[in-house]
C-alpha cells in the first residue's frame, strides 16, 4: 500500500502523523511512505530522518493525496484539502465530525473512507484519543495556573497557594481520562480540587486513588453551587462521536468571579459551555462574563514532540494492520476499526455523526 502523510495545515499544529521509526517498519513491510517536505519539522523531525528510514520526500501536498491509497493525518482535513480526497481512499485521522457539519459533508461528498481515531472504542476505551486527552488534561491546569495571574488578565489566584493563605479551587467536569489527568496536575501543585462525575463507580474508583481530589455528583445544581468560588473551570466531557453536551449555562458564569478561567477541553466536539468557541495557540483566550476563555481546539500541537511520540505509539499498530490487509480484512482481525468508520462511499457510517446533524445512517460494512 502507499500511505501518503501530509504537512499538517492547521494553525500552529506542529504535530505529525507518523515519526521516522513508525515509517521505517512499514516500508520494510514492503509498504511505500509518502512524507510531505517539511512535515515532521514541528516535532523535532527533519526530512533526513524519514530518507534514512526509507520514506520518500515530497514536495507538494496535492502530489501526496493523489499517490497515496491511505492518508494517514492527525487533525481533520481544512476546506484546502477537500477536493484532494477521493473515493476508494482510506482518510485515517482524528475528525470531530459531530462538530462541524461542512467537514461531514465534505468528506461525504468526496467518497472517502473516513476512520476516526477518537470514535475506535474497546470496552469502554477509546485508546487512540486517551494519550492526547491525557497531554490536553494536564496541559489545562498549566494554562489556566499561568491565564490566572493578574498581568495575564487573571484574579491574581496561585493555585497552591502558601502557608496561610488556602490554595485555589479547582472544578473538573469529567472523571475520564482527561478530567483525571487534569485533576492529577492540579492536586499535584497543591489546589483543592473537586471532579463532577455521573458515573458512580467512577466516582468510587477516583475517590481511592485521587487522594486529596473530591468527588461529587455532576448535576446542574451541585455545579450551580460550585460556581461563585471556583477559580480554575476546566470542562473535560466525552459523548463519544457526539457532540459535547453544553453543560455549562452563561448564566452560571455570571456567577463566576472576575478573573476566573474556564479551559474547555471539549471544544473539539463542540465545546461544553455556551459560550465557548474555538481558538488558536497565537490567539487562546477571550472573556466573557469576565471569566477568562481558553478553549484552543489542538491543545497538544503546543507539545509537538511529545504529542507526535504518544499518539503514533497508539495509532501505529492500526495504519500497519490497514496497510497489510486493507480494510476489511483488517476490521475482521481487529472489529474496534468497524467503530471508527464516519463516511464509506459517500454513506455516513456513525450512528451518532447522523443524530448530531440529523442526517441518514448507513452501515459501515
Amino acid at each position: 500500500m502507499i500511505i501518503g502523510v501530509p504537512k499538517e495545515i492547521k494553525e500552529q499544529e506542529r504535530r505529525i502523523a507518523l515519526v521516522p521509526s513508525a515509517a521505517e517498519q512499514l516500508t520494510k513491510r514492503g509498504h511505500t511512505v509518502l512524507v510531505e517536505k517539511n512535515g515532521g519539522i514541528g516535532s523535532g523531525y527533519p526530512d533526513e530522518e524519514y530518507k534514512k528510514a526509507g520514506a520518500e520526500i515530497v514536495d507538494l501536498a496535492k502530489d501526496v493525496f493523489a499517490r497515496a491509497d491511505m492518508i494517514v493525518k492527525v487533525k481533520e482535513p481544512l476546506p484546502a484539502e477537500f477536493p484532494l480526497l477521493r473515493k476508494g481512499q482510506i482518510l485515517f485521522t482524528y475528525l470531530h465530525l459531530a462538530a462541524s457539519k461542512a467537514l461531514t459533508d465534505a468528506l461525504l461528498k468526496s467518497g472517502v473512507t473516513a476512520i476516526a481515531y477518537e470514535t475506535i472504542q474497546i470496552g469502554n476505551r477509546l485508546p487512540l484519543l486517551e494519550p492526547m486527552s491525557e497531554i490536553a488534561g494536564r496541559m489545562s491546569v498549566v494554562m489556566g495556573a499561568y491565564f490566572l495571574a493578574k498581568h495575564n488578565g487573571g484574579s491574581g489566584v496561585l493555585l497552591g497557594g502558601v502557608p496561610g493563605v488556602l490554595p485555589g479551587r479547582v472544578v473538573v467536569i469529567g472523571g475520564g481520562t482527561a478530567g483525571v489527568n487534569a485533576a492529577r496536575m492540579a492536586t499535584g501543585l497543591g489546589a483543592d480540587v473537586t471532579i463532577l462525575e455521573v458515573d458512580l463507580e467512577r466516582m468510587r474508583f477516583l475517590d481511592i486513588t485521587m487522594g486529596s481530589a473530591h468527588t461529587l455528583y455532576s448535576s446542574e445544581s451541585h455545579l450551580r453551587e460550585l460556581m461563585p468560588n471556583v477559580d480554575l473551570l476546566i470542562g473535560a466531557v466525552l459523548l463519544p462521536g457526539a457532540k459535547a453536551p453544553k453543560l455549562i449555562t452563561r448564566a452560571m458564569l455570571k456567577a463566576m468571579k472576575t478573573g476566573s478561567v474556564l479551559v474547555d477541553i471539549a471544544i473539539d466536539q463542540g465545546g461544553c459551555a455556551e459560550t465557548s468557541r474555538p481558538t488558536t495557540h497565537l490567539q487562546p483566550i477571550y472573556v466573557e462574563e469576565g471569566v477568562t476563555h481558553y478553549c484552543v481546539a489542538n491543545m497538544p500541537a503546543a507539545y509537538a514532540r511529545t504529542a507526535t511520540q504518544a499518539l503514533t505509539n497508539i495509532t501505529y499498530r492500526y495504519v500497519e494492520l490497514l496497510a497489510d490487509l486493507g480494510l476489511d480484512e483488517a476490521c475482521k482481525k481487529q472489529p474496534a476499526l468497524i467503530g471508527g468508520i464516519n463516511t464509506r462511499d459517500g454513506k455516513l457510517t456513525c450512528h451518532a455523526v447522523a443524530e448530531a446533524h440529523g442526517l441518514k445512517y448507513d452501515a459501515p460494512l
